[in-house]
């Protein structure tokens, strides 16, 4: 029997009957750079915590347990992950890669990728055609599903029948629902990135990175590049993840379940002109979504009808926090222009549809009647 996701959140089966650390229910933080050695050739299978250390090795059999993967690697922050990740490619190597994805991935992508000698095609992966893209020398497709911030939603199946035609690699950035509500690497992806800072650590204090795989060339790859880099996580912040994971499945349904609640009362405000949340039955992405994905998650974009409404909200919000980041207990906006997506050029923005009235929200764990009670009185001083 599978076990279920809430169980595999707090246990590993291969240390169930055990008493290890002398029966700790808080996996121990082993905060130690160096380990020392029964004799010469022997090892007590750790030698240096850039290459492994148990904590961390425990929250990556965790991480790939809820992914699916038959590896993990937990590294310093989510752009960690995507620039380990791209080391696995060389000069020349061409990537097909959603247009709307986290600013900073852009610019990753402008300032060191292409400085590296990689070459991109941006797409909306939800609506154009991605194969067409596909040049003799691409090596991989990028998605994010929903994306940040306009929340369009890729078949990650059909993504992933493309890439397997043409040998490519598919990686799916899984950040914004989790392994919670969705598992890229079932739907045929090779590879997924997390921002472990944002749902899985989910308290918005520490930050943190996630590569799974399922493929052994790639994790044999990967384990090398992670040594050999030293972007590995530190063992105080693997076991604030391994605290975080162990109430995921709690806190996705409960501010998800605010997001729906939240994006119906956002649709009947006179002064908001759109709302993007993909578990609207209007959206786009809404029946990708119930095949693919276990829930809908807990981001809201929606524009508002002036640049000048948005920014007397972001002024307004109260106990609402106006930060960048998302994921975590508290409820978060933020104001993709000069945020998230600031070094993102302003005409790239606007094609992908951000613009000086768009706004995001991360829906936290709070009462959603205090949640809405905000919101009111923010915009009844906007009217």
């Amino acid at each position: 029997m599978d076990r279920g996701i809430n169980t595999r959140c707090l246990h590993l089966e291969e240390t169930e009957g055990k008493f290890d650390n002398y029966g700790a229910l808080s996996y121990p933080i082993y905060q130690t750079a160096t380990y020392a050695h029964p004799a010469v050739g022997q090892s007590t299978g750790y030698d240096y915590s850039r290459l492994q250390n148990p904590t961390r090795e425990n929250l990556e059999k965790i991480v790939a347990s809820l992914e699916h993967g038959t590896d993990a690697f937990a590294l310093s922050s989510g752009m960690a992950a995507i620039s380990l990740l791209f080391e696995l490619f060389k000069p020349g190597d061409h990537i097909v890669s959603e247009a709307d994805l986290y600013g900073g991935s852009i610019r990753l992508y402008d300032h060191v990728s292409k400085k590296n000698g990689y070459a991109f095609t941006f797409l909306n992966c939800a609506k154009d055609d991605v194969e067409a893209a596909i040049r003799s020398n691409t090596k991989a497709i990028y998605i994010e599903t929903p994306t940040n911030p306009m929340m369009n939603v890729s078949d990650i199946r059909k993504i992933s029948e493309i890439a397997k035609r043409h040998d490519l690699l598919l990686i799916v950035d899984n950040t914004f629902l989790s392994p919670y509500f969705q598992n890229p690497l079932d739907l045929g992806a090779d590879v997924v990135i997390h921002s472990g800072t944002k749902f899985l650590g989910g308290h918005n204090d520490t930050l943190a990175g996630f590569i799974v795989t399922n493929k052994t060339e790639i994790a044999e790859k990967l384990r090398f590049l992670i040594k050999t880099t030293g972007a590995g996580l530190a063992p105080f912040d693997s076991w604030l993840l391994l605290r975080g994971i162990k109430t995921l499945g709690l806190r996705m349904e409960k501010a998800q379940k605010n997001a729906q609640e939240l994006a119906a009362w956002l649709k009947k405000q006179k002064n908001v002109t759109d709302v993007f949340y993909p578990g609207l039955p209007e959206h786009p992405g809404y029946e990708i979504m119930k095949k693919q994905a276990r829930g809908f998650g807990s981001m809201i974009t929606f524009n508002v009808d002036t640049k000048e409404h948005a920014l007397a909200i972001l002024q307004e919000v109260r106990m609402i926090k106006y930060a960048e980041s998302l994921g975590g207990t508290e409820t978060l906006i933020t104001y993709p222009t000069t945020q998230t997506h600031a070094d993102v050029p302003e005409e790239v923005r606007l094609k992908n549809g951000i613009t000086p009235r768009t706004l995001r929200l991360s829906t936290g764990i709070e009462d959603v009647e205090d949640l809405i009670f905000e919101l009111e009185k923010v915009f009844s001083k906007i009217v």
